[in-house]
């Protein structure tokens, strides 16, 4: 479903100085499969991310999406492919603060044509335990109540491809399992594929395919890379 082949990207620096942060010769992820992508801070997961997003765009390189070539694709056939095919859970969440838990996950489903469906979001809030606080706000919801909302937003659009940047970061640890579990299973009765990423080891255990990002990244193998 998704290849990368021959992944690079690299950063200007103030100097004017190139900072290469992505060598990915080659990664894949097939239908409906979980994986988890362990990492230490600043070897360019956030990066790796963005760049299968379409978020950023890669300075070389193939990503595959069904057969088709992302990079090919103008600025609005990215979107297009975001609101089709992608789903992101972001680790600082990024709900918009005046809209409700519901108006957020709603917000998810905008870019779909005939998408929009109150209903859904409503099934996806209830699904995280948020159907009691729907009206809620972000500023009136509790950090792990707003990544429960973030991750019912990332799965408004049915995507193909749900991608988990540390959705734990900031979390406390009393409800870190819950939100693991909460994606894992949606991922699987819905039928989407996943790619977390993360720096916990023992979040990685519970993952079948378990990937490091400094064995995939030739940048990182060398000198670190950045986040």
């Amino acid at each position: 479903m998704l290849l990368l082949e021959g992944i690079r990207k690299s950063y200007r620096e103030p100097n004017g100085a190139r900072l290469p942060v992505l060598d990915v010769p080659r990664f894949a992820i097939g239908e409906c499969e979980q994986v988890v992508l362990l990492g230490r801070s600043g070897c360019g997961k956030t990066t790796l991310l963005h760049v299968i997003a379409g978020i950023t765009r890669a300075d070389a390189g193939k990503i595959k999406f069904d057969g088709r070539d992302v990079g090919r694709f103008s600025e609005a056939g990215l979107d297009r492919y975001r609101a089709a095919k992608i789903g992101y859970v972001f680790q600082t969440f990024n709900l918009l603060p005046a809209f409700n838990a519901l108006e957020n996950v709603l917000l998810g489903m905008t870019f779909v044509r005939g998408l929009k469906d109150p209903e859904r979001a409503r099934r996806l809030l209830d699904r995280v335990g948020l159907a009691h606080r729907w009206h809620h706000k972000p500023s009136a919801m509790s950090v792990g109540e707003q990544q429960r909302v973030a991750v019912a937003r990332a799965l408004a659009n049915r995507p193909r491809l749900l991608l988990a940047d540390e959705p734990t970061a900031n979390v406390d640890p009393a409800n870190q399992q819950n939100i693991i579990d909460l994606i894992r299973a949606t991922c699987d009765e819905d039928r989407i594929a996943l790619l977390m990423v993360t720096h916990s080891n023992e979040v990685a255990e519970q993952f079948s395919r378990r990937e490091r990002l400094d064995e995939i990244n030739q940048i990182a193998q060398a000198h670190g890379g950045a986040a």
